[in-house]
């Protein structure tokens, strides 16, 4: 014969416990939305340095293409990068993504084998970020090599590598998948710089991202008997 007694109380001990697995979801969604709406810190990307400052009218198409044609390899600081894309976006901007898609700016923070690419806009009157990290990836084929940009910022774990970090969302790491969500911006604003992205990846043998800088190199690295070699 069972007991109404025990019975009861273990229904109450699941629904206490289902209950507390609730409010535990609705608690960690609530604080994933707060930092999504909160914008990245970008101060470290804001106040470039004075060697930046001293050559901020560079044009960075034109120092690619006299590296490409003059055959020498060429550093990027990530303030002077930042500089161009303060000075330039809005220009190409109008025109082509005039009232379909409004910007603050455009940043890029580098990093050591890593890039991120922050948007930065208003949302319903307030500041809001997004961005992704991408990583350069040199393939060698059996008659050429390519150079193909991946949307990968990594592990989120070490012991845990799938899915990789794909960006953020204000203050918060998204898995890659929720890229999809800020795609198409990212893809309207790509053609913008296609020259710039031409020039700068697809015409160059080595490019390195390193911490607050890219080394971008025309020339294909020589072996011991002065024959290409791969990167």
């Amino acid at each position: 014969m069972s007991n109404p007694t025990r019975t009861r109380s273990g229904g109450g001990c699941f629904s206490k416990l289902l209950l507390l697995i609730l409010l535990a979801a609705a608690g960690g969604l609530g604080s994933a939305v707060y930092f999504a709406l909160q914008p990245q810190d970008l101060g470290d990307l804001s106040n470039p340095s004075a060697t930046a400052s001293a050559g901020q009218n560079r044009d960075i198409k034109v120092l690619l293409q006299n590296a490409i044609d003059r055959g020498y390899k060429i550093t990027l600081s990530e303030a002077e990068i930042n500089q161009w894309l303060g000075r330039t976006l809005m220009t190409k901007q109008g025109g082509f993504l005039e009232g379909k898609v409004t910007l603050d700016r455009v940043w890029v923070r580098l990093e050591e084998g890593r890039a991120e690419v922050i948007m930065a806009r208003n949302f319903l009157g307030k500041p809001f970020t997004v961005s992704m990290f991408l990583q350069v990836e040199r393939l060698e084929g059996f008659q050429e090599t390519s150079t193909e940009i991946q949307l990968h910022g990594g592990p989120f774990h070490p012991d845990f590598p799938n899915p990789p970090r794909g960006g953020r969302f204000g203050k918060l790491v998204v898995p890659q998948g929720f890229l999809i969500l800020v795609m198409p911006a990212y893809e309207k604003l790509a053609p913008l710089f296609s020259e710039e992205i031409r020039l700068g990846f697809q015409k160059m043998s080595r490019i390195h991202l390193e911490k607050g800088g890219i080394v971008l190199d025309p020339r294909e690295p020589l072996g011991d008997q002065g024959m290409p070699q791969p990167f």
